[in-house]
């Protein structure tokens, strides 16, 4: 079989996710193989690989095509006992360390609750996540869904004065703002001082398309030099205005899907699901080669 990318909704999202065949991931990639899953991640923003069966180490190795890797920093339990063996690897799932359900009080679970935010992924760090690839090894029985939102057709949907306003802001990302959103405040004073806010630009140009985007999640809870309420009531009206329906597609999760996208491009956010099931998802992050503040000097 030969190696296609077709759009996944053809009619109204041509150029906005992308469903790949014929080709097997979980083994090693030829340089044109990955220079053309890098093409299709610029056309459409997210790429859907179905029944690859990768372990950790198997993932790894695909995500490394695509430049260096993230250690899994952004969760509550860094310098801490994992459930999964590589620093490299996200545990975006609702075990604990002994591969149990988590409680629905447990800490890390509340915390992880944030993922059902709009969110680019690791926009609390300096340099932040250019493609993420989420493996999905056990899926529940209904729900759990990833949704995306298209970055680029809402920043080109934007009127002109909104354009021109948006273009030189900077932002400030904390995982303490997206978590104060939910009401959750339990940080030690080593969180407080992981977390601390960064500055991102507003408005970004992706380096292999040209295109401009909105840089936005629900980590951005501040604009350099305007009045708190003002940035928000301002972030929070273009936060709406880019996850509207027609910007958005959802993926409905099959055991061993593997879904990649470009953060610089989109946001994401995981949907409900019955808590007592399990829902395992291991994701490999790729960063970008400098910060958002470098990209624009």
């Amino acid at each position: 079989m030969t190696f296609t990318i077709r759009p996944i909704d053809p009619v109204s999202r041509p150029l906005f996710g992308g469903e790949v065949s014929g080709i097997d991931i979980t083994r090693p990639l030829s340089a044109d193989e990955a220079k053309a899953i890098a093409r299709g991640m610029d056309q459409f923003g997210v790429l859907v690989f179905h029944d690859q069966h990768f372990d950790d180490e198997t993932q790894l190795a695909f995500s490394r095509n695509f430049g260096t890797l993230e250690e899994a920093s952004g969760d509550l339990n860094w310098g801490k006992a994992r459930r999964l063996e590589s620093p490299l690897v996200n545990d975006i799932s609702n075990l604990d360390n002994d591969n149990q359900v988590m409680a629905r009080d447990d800490r890390k679970r509340l915390f992880s609750l944030g993922n059902r935010l709009w969110h680019s992924d690791s926009s609390f760090k300096a340099v932040p996540a250019k493609y993420s690839l989420l493996s999905g090894r056990r899926i529940p029985g209904a729900g759990g869904n990833t949704e995306f939102a298209d970055m680029r057709a809402a920043y080109d949907a934007l009127d002109d004065e909104t354009k021109a306003e948006c273009e030189p802001l900077i932002c400030e990302h904390s995982q303490l703002y997206s978590r104060a959103l939910l009401g959750f405040a339990d940080f030690t004073d080593d969180d407080r001082r992981r977390f601390a806010p960064v500055q991102q630009r507003l408005v970004r140009r992706h380096p292999s398309t040209g295109r401009k985007s909105l840089y936005l999640a629900s980590h951005a809870g501040a604009i350099v030099g305007w009045p708190v309420p003002e940035a928000r009531a301002f972030l929070r009206d273009l936060n709406e205005h880019a996850t509207q329906r027609k910007f958005v597609c959802a993926h409905e999760w099959k055991q061993w899907d593997l879904v990649m996208w470009d953060n610089r491009a989109t946001m994401h956010r995981a949907r409900p699901f019955n808590a007592a099931e399990v829902r395992d998802m291991h994701r490999t992050t790729v960063a970008c080669e400098r910060s958002t503040m470098a990209e624009a000097a």
